[in-house]
């Protein structure tokens, strides 16, 4: 059992106002996809800034079998091929560098608050020896 969900957030490369609507909605497509092809792996919400067009952001669960680094680089990377292949005005964009997104990313765990963790590990131990256990409020 885990519960491993994820804020993630990455950008285009130099801060380029790239994903207009058409593009936006593909790459929303695309992310689905490539999601699907990791057992276990889903994302929750997928969100493009409609304002600035230049960034990404996802709450992903990722279960401990994929390191979350190597599922966001499959992600950027494999986008990123696919968007150039659906839209090649994007080589003039980028001068015929074979990218489209910056190389960093933001990755934050989503889960309880501390406060209620905390409660937890003290009550470890402290139970009665029958069925007695914390409620998590999630």
């Amino acid at each position: 059992m885990y519960y491993a969900k994820y804020h993630v957030c990455w950008c285009t490369k130099y801060r380029r106002r790239i994903l207009n609507p058409g593009v936006a909605g593909y790459v929303r497509k695309i992310l689905v996809k490539i999601v699907q092809s990791m057992a276990g792996v889903g994302i929750e919400e997928l969100g493009i800034d409609d304002k600035e067009r230049d960034h990404v952001h996802l709450v992903i669960v990722i279960p401990p079998k994929y390191g979350a680094s190597d599922v966001v680089a499959k992600l950027k990377g494999e986008s990123a091929s696919l968007l150039r292949k659906k839209f090649p005005w994007l080589e003039k964009v980028y001068w015929k560098e074979n990218l489209v997104w910056s190389p960093g990313f933001f990755l934050s765990t989503v889960g309880v608050n501390e406060k209620v963790i905390k409660q937890y590990v003290r009550w470890q131990g402290k139970q009665d020896s029958g069925q007695a256990q914390l409620k998590l409020r999630l």
